[in-house]
């Protein structure tokens, strides 16, 4: 194995899945046998539709500002809170005025997320789902 591979920084996400989520909201992914990291950046004031998926899912605000939506809870955010959402359970994130950087951990893996593309969801037939 090529240890190199199983190291990156977050200030060079190059070697990262590049998966355009919504308008204004990037993620960089990064997948191993059991848990998925994500990095996203998120432009000022950009959000992500309310959405659910089985993992669960880990989420870091590593910079910026925002309002995390869980389970119908609105919650303000700031740089070094962090957050659980269980499997199923109904969120988003709409990013403040200076943007926002997240890192976000899943377990297990999302599938759909082991290949580029788009959306916050499994690819569906029809109009791109944002």
């Amino acid at each position: 194995m090529n240890q190199r591979r199983e190291f990156h920084n977050l200030e060079d996400l190059s070697h990262g899945l590049r998966r355009r989520l919504a308008e204004g909201l990037t993620a960089h992914v990064f997948g191993g046998d059991r848990a998925m990291l994500s990095v996203v950046d998120a432009e000022p004031g950009a959000a992500g539709r309310l959405h659910s998926h089985p993992e669960e899912q880990w989420g870091v605000l590593l910079r910026g500002t925002g309002v995390r939506t869980q389970d119908g809870e609105a919650i303000a955010v700031r740089a070094g809170d962090f957050w659980r959402t269980p499997g199923g359970v109904e969120h988003g994130f709409t990013a403040g005025g200076t943007g926002a950087r997240i890192l976000e951990i899943f377990s297990p893996p999302r599938r759909e997320y082991a290949r580029g593309s788009s959306g916050l969801e499994a690819e569906r037939a029809g109009p791109e789902q944002t």
